[in-house]
């Protein structure tokens, strides 16, 4: 499947990309690949949109859940633990792809490599540039049953693929997948935009990936 990344204005902050992704038209996609349902059957309801501005790329996400978590309060942390969205983005021509997750208050995770051993974890300057805003707030959120409706927005500046040389995302090629996890909740689960078809769960998987192409 194929996605096509349209351009817009930059926004004013990170807490504006919701709105100017509504003025602009920006559709949602839903994240409804169930990978790995029969071991993990709980499936919450997750959906995304992406635009670039050149020099970044705007990515907002749309959850409904009934348990939320947030203990990775460093950058870097185990925020797969937690209520989390993720993108994994490879650019056309390389054979590293990086790995951006963050969970449900904003705290980042950022890796870079070939594959999942071994992977290189971005130098705090790189992390300290990405924009972040939650509808939850930011800090440190304890396990909370119920029923939650949240949203992330990321303003991911073209510096945050760091071990990478292009300069601007206009007319650019990749493969990206994007995922919601949640390896700690109570009721943890792998949801993804294009389906990763392996015997357990693994994100990393850069064969499964779809096409995305940047306006």
């Amino acid at each position: 499947m194929n996605m096509e990344i349209k351009r817009c204005p930059h926004p004013e902050s990170t807490a504006d990309i919701p709105v100017l992704l509504d003025r602009e038209g920006v559709e949602w996609l839903p994240m409804n690949a169930h990978n790995w349902a029969d071991r993990f059957p709980y499936k919450p309801m997750v959906r995304f949109r992406m635009a670039h501005c050149g020099d970044a790329v705007l990515l907002h996400f749309h959850v409904e859940e009934r348990c939320i978590r947030a203990l990775a309060e460093r950058n870097n942390g185990k925020t797969w633990e937690d209520s989390c969205c993720e993108l994994f983005f490879q650019p056309e021509g390389e054979d590293i792809y990086y790995n951006i997750e963050c969970n449900c208050t904003g705290s980042l995770l950022i890796g870079c490599g070939k594959e999942r051993p071994h992977r290189e974890h971005a130098p705090e300057e790189i992390l300290e540039a990405v924009g972040r805003w939650s509808s939850l707030g930011s800090g440190i959120l304890p396990l909370q049953e119920g029923h939650f409706q949240w949203e992330l927005a990321l303003l991911l500046p073209v510096t945050t693929f760091f071990r990478s040389t292009f300069k601007c995302f206009n007319g650019q090629h990749a493969r990206c997948n994007l995922y919601k996890c949640g390896d700690h909740l109570s009721s943890p689960h792998y949801l993804s935009w294009q389906p990763v078809d392996t015997p357990s769960p693994d994100f990393h998987q850069p064969r499964f990936f779809g096409e995305c192409h940047f306006e």
